[in-house]
C-alpha cells in the first residue's frame, strides 16, 4: 500500500521564518508552533510531570505572552489550551490557570529583550545534570559550536523561581545570549521565534548530553569553534532543526488546531 500523502509542506532548502500581513495569521501561526513544541518536548520524554514551560510573544500586545495552560499534559497541547499572560501575571485571554515560575521566569526576559519571541526551559535528562557542574558548554561537538559564544550561566540557588525579583536576576544573567544555564535546575534558551527557540533547546540538550558522556573531550580550537559558530549560530539553524523535529515526532501538525 502507498504511504498517506505528508501533512506538512515541502521542507526548503534554507528554513526562513514566514512573514505576515495579518497579525491575526501572524498570532495563529505562532499559537501552532507553540503547541507543537509542547507535544515535540512531550515525545521526547520531557515535562511528564509538568515541569516546564514554552512561552510565545504575542504579536500585537508584544508585552504580552501565550503559555500552555497549567493542568494540560504537554503531550495534548492544543491552541486552544493556550493562555495570554499580561504583564502583571493575570490572564487576559483563554481559560485557565498558570505555572507562576513560568511567568517569573519568562516575563523579565521578554520584557528585557524585545526580539525575543519565544522561551523554552524544562527539566531534562542531561541538561540538568549538566547545570549542577555550575560551567558551560566547550566546543567539543558540532552543536555545542552553535552556544560557546552565546552563553551564561545562572549561579544562584533559586530554584523554584517563586519571585518576579528572582526571575530578573536570570533575565540579568541570560543578557543578551542564546543560552543560559540555570544553576542545578537545567537549560533555557531564547530564540527570534518559537521554531528558533525550540530548535536550538533540543539541540543544547544534545550538547549537555555529550558533556555528560564525554567529561574528558577535547574540544577544538577558538578558531575552529569560532568558525562553526559563524554557520551554527545563525536563527535558520534552529528553525530548520525544529522542523525536522516536528516531521519525525508528529506526523499530523492539524491535532493543534
Amino acid at each position: 500500500m502507498p504511504y498517506p500523502p505528508l501533512a506538512y509542506p515541502p521542507m526548503p532548502r534554507r528554513s526562513a521564518e514566514p512573514t505576515f500581513d495579518d497579525v491575526g495569521e501572524e498570532r495563529l501561526h505562532r499559537q501552532r508552533h507553540c503547541a507543537l513544541a509542547y507535544r515535540a518536548f512531550a515525545a521526547l520524554g520531557w515535562g511528564q510531570t509538568g515541569d516546564g514551560h514554552i512561552s510565545a510573544r504575542d504579536p500585537e500586545r508584544p508585552d504580552c505572552f501565550w503559555l500552555l495552560r497549567f493542568g494540560v499534559p504537554f503531550g495534548h497541547a492544543t491552541v486552544d489550551d493556550l493562555v495570554l499572560v499580561a504583564p502583571d501575571g493575570s490572564v487576559t485571554d483563554g481559560d485557565g490557570e498558570i505555572n507562576e515560575t513560568a511567568y517569573h521566569i519568562h516575563m523579565p526576559i521578554h520584557d528585557a529583550r524585545p526580539e525575543v519571541v519565544c522561551v523554552a526551559h524544562t527539566h531534562t535528562g542531561y541538561g540538568t545534570p549538566w547545570s549542577a557542574n555550575v560551567l558551560p558548554f566547550r566546543a567539543i561537538s558540532q552543536e555545542a559550536c552553535c552556544f560557546v559564544h552565546s552563553q551564561s550561566i545562572f549561579d544562584d540557588e533559586e530554584l523554584n523561581v517563586m519571585s518576579y525579583e528572582a526571575g530578573t536576576r536570570i533575565a540579568e544573567a541570560m543578557g543578551a545570549n542564546r543560552l543560559c544555564i540555570l544553576r542545578n535546575h537545567g537549560l533555557l534558551v531564547a530564540g527570534e521565534s518559537v521554531a528558533t527557540a525550540v530548535g536550538f533547546y533540543v539541540m543544547a540538550e544534545r550538547v549537555a548530553e555529550t558533556h555528560v558522556k564525554a567529561p574528558d573531550a577535547v574540544a577544538i580550537s577558538d578558531e575552529g569553534a569560532k568558525r562553526m559558530a559563524e554557520w551554527g549560530e545563525k536563527p535558520s539553524v534552529g528553525r530548520s532543526s525544529f522542523e525536522f523535529l516536528l516531521r519525525s515526532l508528529i506526523p499530523d501538525p492539524s491535532v493543534v488546531g
